[in-house]
């Protein structure tokens, strides 16, 4: 039980230094109807496609995934990777084609 207070007290820890930086990326985060007129009118794919995309670069588990507004009004997924050996990283992959923007 300590072992995993410990282990999500890390966790937290890691991912401090990035809130700036992700903020700084993606301006807005949609909500949920938002998300849902993003798909329908087809400027965004399906979150599970930007996890997939990035589950195949960068292994490990997807533990957050949000659709969020990049630069100039576009669409961007920010997704949270957790690796198998605790690395926490960040990517952005463009919402409408699926290229990678930036992972941290």
């Amino acid at each position: 039980m300590v072992q995993m207070f410990l282990f999500l007290v890390l966790l937290l820890l890691a991912q401090a230094p990035w809130t700036a930086s992700v903020a700084a990326e993606s301006k807005r985060c949609l909500s949920q109807e938002q998300r849902r007129a993003a798909l329908a009118s087809h400027r965004a794919m399906h979150a599970g496609r930007a996890i997939r995309i990035a589950k195949k670069r960068y292994g490990g588990d997807v533990v957050r995934a949000r659709l969020c507004e990049g630069e100039h009004g576009s669409l961007r997924y920010v997704l949270t990777v957790l690796a198998r050996d605790g690395k926490v990283t960040r990517v952005a992959i463009d919402a409408q084609s699926g290229k990678f923007l930036t992972a941290r």
